[in-house]
């Protein structure tokens, strides 16, 4: 027989139920409902029992269709009482799950039982066993296995998967490992692990985190609706509403197992925890991806939860949350608070919208491991099992969580690596460095401004240098137009004077040059000079100072002076 794929939907007076079977005859059927049983046959399909979480009667309102060409049998049955929600309708492990026993009595007892019996075996009991005394053995002598998995249930699992072990968890030796034990390895690798440059960049250049942070899933417009509803009325509201699971979905459902879970106070604790854990991580890993999946996704969201990676027991929701923020400072790609931060809000609105958006989440992260080797691993040790657990979970528990995940807080200063230290250094350094670069703009902007200004000054002294020049060159000129009788008339005195110069010095001098020299450039004549006799030094300068003095006087008395020269002579 084949367990057909099936739905339930409500409204409220009726519960309907789809049947898909293809190729079925709708001539021969049989449907049997009562109370919180259904079943159903149509060869060959055979929904064995399905156990509903409301009542139904059967009142002549049922009805019941089959469209041939979808292949889907539809049938209305009327609730007992009228207006009741019907819990858990997506939650299709559980119902398909066979009818608790409501016998008080026990499972196990004992029939056709006589005293005699008892009598005769009380008799043949040996009281005269040995004994041996006890003795205390050190307590690494004892072969212990510590739990781990789903509520700690599983133990031994690693031993026949040496090969497997570390693709998909961190410790080493789970089996052997205590949790303390754990927990200490644990947060020495991340504290090994984190790189303040890496976190820095992430800081300082985030423009491709604030992009994926602008990305919406699927649970934000869910609870937006949830919100918008919960405002117009008070009255409960069908989850199906706001999330709908696929077709793929339902029929990963219908392949689980059903269990039931025999776990105490504290294993439920643990598992309520361990679920905040890794909803962290898929959140995350949807958020930076933008709900898409590549090869990386299932590295991850194992690596990002400690509770698969580590194999963690948490005592409190801020340890979850402390556990999570330093493993997302440490590992992935993008190492930002603000992922830290959205993570955490993601998972407030995936439990406030109840286990059937709990329950698609796991079923995505599911089939992510399920579709890579070896993290398939992880479904048999802990995702499979809260796929079953949760659809029996109550929301209101899930909501409780929620509030409690809502109220607690989650700093830089409890990740543990001096993260606001490490900014605040990081500031200082930056703002050093954009002193620095201001200073060095405006020496680069002050630099062509004093280069003009020097090149202004230069162009100022050379112009007044070349007018100075110009007037001097006009006063040389003037006084040597003056002066022209009487350098000709003193030619021959000045050629006999130059004489000893050109055989000295080895250069040859004209009278103009030797008086231009010693006029404007005093330092080379001194120089030239230094090599010359001293009776031929003095007469040579007494002739140079006749013939500066003559042309520093007025134009008559120049005229007048060379006349008297001439008549001297």
């Amino acid at each position: 027989m084949i367990t057909p794929a099936f739905e339930l939907t409500q409204d409220p007076d009726f519960l309907t139920i789809i049947i898909k079977i293809p190729y079925a005859r709708p001539s021969e059927f049989d449907v049997y409902f009562e109370g919180e049983d259904f079943k159903f046959y149509a060869k060959p399909y055979f929904l064995r029992q399905l156990t509903l979480p409301g009542r139904i009667v059967e009142d002549g309102r049922e009805k019941a269709s089959y469209n041939a060409d979808k292949g889907t049998f539809t049938i209305r049955l009327p609730k007992e009482i009228p207006g009741q929600y019907f819990e858990g309708l997506d939650m299709l492990t559980s119902l398909l799950a066979p009818k608790k026993s409501r016998s008080a009595k026990p499972l196990v007892e004992e029939i056709a039982a006589s005293a005699e019996l008892s009598e005769e075996e009380e008799e043949e009991f040996d009281w005269e066993i040995e004994q041996i005394p006890y003795t205390e053995s050190a307590e690494s002598t004892l072969p212990l296995q510590y739990h781990y998995g789903f509520g700690n249930l599983r133990s031994g699992v690693f031993q026949r998967l040496q090969d497997e072990l570390s693709d998909v968890i961190d410790v080493k030796d789970p089996d052997q490992t205590p949790v303390d034990e754990r927990r200490r390895k644990r947060l020495a690798a991340e504290a090994a692990k984190f790189e303040p440059d890496h976190y820095l960049a992430d800081l300082f250049e985030d423009e491709a985190i604030q992009h994926v942070l602008k990305y919406k899933p699927w649970w934000v417009d869910a609870h937006k609706k949830m919100i918008a509803l919960q405002g117009e009325s008070h009255q409960e509201h069908d989850t199906q509403t706001f999330v709908v699971l696929t077709e793929e979905e339902r029929e990963q459902l219908r392949k689980f197992t059903n269990k039931s879970y025999l776990l105490d106070k504290r294993s439920r604790h643990h598992v309520y925890l361990g679920l905040i854990d890794i909803l962290l991580a898929y959140c995350y890993e949807i958020c930076v991806n933008e709900g898409d999946k590549n090869v990386e996704s299932p590295w991850n969201i194992r690596k990002l939860s400690a509770t698969l990676c580590w194999l963690e027991n948490f005592t409190s929701i801020h340890d979850v949350l402390v556990s999570f923020g330093r493993r997302v400072l440490c590992y992935p790609l993008h190492r930002h608070f603000g992922l830290v931060t959205r993570a955490f809000n993601d998972t407030v609105m995936i439990l406030q919208l109840g286990k059937a958006a709990v329950l698609k989440c796991l079923l995505d992260i599911h089939k992510t491991f399920r579709e890579n080797d070896p993290a398939y691993i992880l479904n048999d040790l802990f995702i499979t099992d809260y796929c079953i657990w949760i659809q029996k979970t109550k929301s209101k528990k899930l909501a409780a969580i929620a509030a409690s995940l809502q109220k607690t807080t989650l700093t830089k200063s409890h990740i543990g690596f001096e993260l606001e230290e490490l900014e605040a250094a990081a500031v200082l350094v930056q703002e050093e460095e954009s002193m620095l670069k201001a200073a060095g703009t405006v020496s680069k902007q002050q630099l062509p401004s004093s280069e003009s200004e020097t090149s202004d000054s230069e162009e100022s002294s050379s112009t007044s240098s070349s007018e100075t020049e110009g007037s001097d060159s006009d006063e040389r000129e003037s006084s040597t137009s003056e002066d022209g009788e009487i350098n000709s008339l003193q030619g021959t005195l000045q050629e006999e004077r130059t004489a000893p110069l050109t055989a000295c010095n080895g250069l040859r001098q004209g009278a103009h040059t030797s008086t231009f020299e010693v006029s404007d450039e005093k330092t080379k004549v001194s120089l030239q000079s230094a090599s010359v006799p001293g009776k031929l030094v003095e007469e040579l300068e007494k002739q140079m100072h006749t013939a500066i003095r003559l042309s520093e006087q007025p134009e008559g008395l120049a005229t007048a002076s060379c006349i008297l020269q001439e008549q001297e002579e």
